[in-house]
């Protein structure tokens, strides 16, 4: 069955770099759909965005980055797209990688693009940081049964059963739009797998969090993980496509 893929793009005042990061993916994906969630900017990031030819869905006000996702997992499954691709709007994504991840659906629901897998020197992210990363990737490499590397990697893609999963429960937290959705991915029979890519410093603007900021974030999503491990989640109606593990 031949997959329609759509690349979902959640912003955040970013019409600095949108149109760049719209331009790459014309040159590396011309085959594929995108779709920016303008996620209440406060800039003319939507009307960036929709000059240089995406479809684009506005949000009222900030959601956050899951809530601009589940946004666009539900658009897609409303339009029965089989396979949804996550890129960020700062250009740090190297959007060359999305076939690698949409080829690793052919044995996984949920590819991932991972920095620390042995491909390039993304070292962005401080000391304390990258040791609560590695402590998450370390138990989420145990319910995936497999090694993982960069849990917080928001460079991914589904196919359409890890969208319809994502639709009805991906979390709005911020980071737990990353880690907390792998749980809720694999508690729902979904497989993860990860594949090696390199990644970019932000092309313009500033990011949204601050180190301390985020480690105490990363804190609350180690309590997220623990709630999310001992949930019971309701099965979700899905699409025939996706892989059973």
């Amino acid at each position: 069955m031949k997959r329609r893929v759509l690349i979902i793009i959640p912003a955040l005042n970013e019409a600095l770099s949108i149109t760049k990061v719209l331009d790459e993916l014309r040159t590396t994906c011309p085959e594929h759909d995108v779709l920016v969630v303008d996620d209440g900017s406060s800039d003319a990031t939507g009307a960036v965005a929709a000059a240089a030819g995406a479809a684009v869905l506005r949000l009222p006000y900030n959601l956050g980055v899951g809530g601009a996702m589940r946004a666009g997992y539900r658009y897609a499954r409303e339009r029965g797209y089989t396979v949804a691709v996550q890129v960020d709007a700062d250009g740090q994504h190297d959007t060359a990688y999305v076939p690698a991840l949409i080829e690793l659906l052919e044995r996984a629901d949920v590819a991932i693009g991972a920095r620390f897998a042995g491909t390039g020197t993304y070292s962005s992210a401080g000391l304390p940081r990258r040791v609560a990363m590695w402590l998450l990737a370390k138990v989420l490499s145990v319910l995936a049964g497999t090694r993982m590397t960069d849990v917080t990697s928001g460079f991914r893609a589904c196919n359409a059963r890890a969208i319809a999963v994502f639709a009805t429960h991906y979390p709005v937290e911020y980071l737990g739009d990353t880690v907390e959705s792998l749980v809720i991915a694999l508690r729902s029979n979904c497989v993860v797998r990860q594949v090696p890519v390199v990644m970019r410093a932000r092309r313009e603007g500033r990011a949204s969090q601050s180190t301390a900021r985020s480690l105490v974030y990363l804190a609350r999503v180690a309590v997220a993980l623990g709630l999310a491990l001992v949930r019971r989640w309701e099965p979700v109606e899905t699409a025939s496509e996706g892989v059973r593990a």
